[in-house]
């Protein structure tokens, strides 16, 4: 079942015909794009350095490909290596928009947004949220940290940037391949080379540790794990093994709610869904579907309904697997760059 709110469209994945205005307006933006571009590579816009290594997580195209779990597996490798890092992040879909905050495990998602809150929660490490990434990045390094995180910054050319990390779904990869509104890209395809890595989202796909290692030529697997369900409103997290040949309502606000779905399924799990626009605002209305069965969401719908959670509620803690030798390669990079 799907509740109602702003979808990806259809035909961006499914191979339908695009609707007339929206291949009208595809080239409108394209050379709205590439003139922006080319002027930050002429040297008309000005880019702006910081004192510290900045690593951009970013897609090329619109929605989500698995982006946020990849940070945060990222910030947890970079403090085990002695780096102090801290996150930028615009806030999607925040209030008060323009204005920058410090964002916490307790900050309210409509002021700091459902992403930010997610790694600050999960993280603990300074998160700061500001459509200015500049000022981002020199707020955290006030607050001690030593390296940069950009969370989806890598259209964000006003700040310099080190190494950029695209991350892309391994199913819908780049979809009809044709720029926003008539398709899902954000830039040409041909962007995506501009890259130092490409993570690719394969969800549950395979536990093979060769489909880990590299997915194609210069590509890099990142698996999706789930194994536990916490309590929103507090008391021991259960193992999904809990809920197997049961039947639950399972509620995902993100870009691709159908992997959350499919994700449950294969733990055995009887899944009604429940699809919600991606950073949806929940309501208490939201999560009342008529019937007392247990209720599993994404953390990042989780952050946004712990203020009116019940013991049937629960969030399903998202976890990236990557290569180990994923790890080596970029904290080589990052090693090279030095603490300036």
């Amino acid at each position: 079942m799907a509740s109602p709110g702003t979808q990806t469209p259809s035909y961006w994945y499914d191979g339908s015909a695009v609707p007339f205005a929206a291949r009208l307006l595809a080239p409108v933006y394209g050379a709205v794009v590439a003139l922006r571009r080319g002027l930050y590579r002429r040297g008309w816009f000005k880019r702006h350095a910081l004192p510290v290594p900045v690593i951009v997580v970013g897609n090329v195209t619109a929605g989500g490909t698995g982006k946020t779990p990849l940070t945060i597996a990222l910030v947890e490798q970079l403090r085990q290596a002695g780096w102090k890092p801290g996150v930028a992040s615009r806030g999607y879909g925040r209030q008060e928009a323009k204005l920058a905050r410090w964002v916490d495990a307790d900050t309210d998602t409509a002021l700091g947004g459902d992403e930010p809150v997610l790694i600050a929660w999960k993280t603990g490490v300074p998160v700061r949220v500001d459509a200015d990434r500049v000022a981002a990045g020199r707020a955290l390094i006030e607050a001690g940290c030593d390296i940069i995180v950009c969370d989806d910054g890598l259209q964000h050319y006003r700040l310099s940037r080190d190494i950029e990390i695209e991350v892309v779904d391994a199913q819908r990869r780049y979809g009809n391949g044709r720029l926003i509104p008539a398709g899902p890209l954000r830039e040409p395809a041909s962007r995506a080379r501009d890259c130092d890595f490409r993570v690719v989202n394969l969800g549950q796909a395979s536990a093979d540790p060769e489909a880990l290692a590299t997915c194609g030529f210069g590509e890099w697997g990142m698996q999706l794990h789930i194994e536990r369900a916490h309590p929103l409103s507090g008391g021991r997290a259960r193992a999904l093994s809990h809920f197997r040949g049961q039947r639950v309502h399972a509620v995902a606000g993100i870009a691709h709610p159908q992997r959350f779905f499919d994700m449950l399924r294969a733990q055995g799990i009887g899944v009604v869904p429940h699809a919600f626009a991606d950073h949806h605002a929940y309501q208490a209305a939201d999560l009342r579907f008529g019937s007392e069965l247990p209720v599993l969401m994404t953390e990042k719908d989780a952050v946004k309904c712990k203020a009116f959670a019940t013991e049937w509620h629960f969030a399903v803690p998202l976890s990236a697997e990557l290569p180990a030798a994923f790890w080596v390669a970029l904290l080589d990079r990052v090693d090279k760059l030095g603490k300036r």
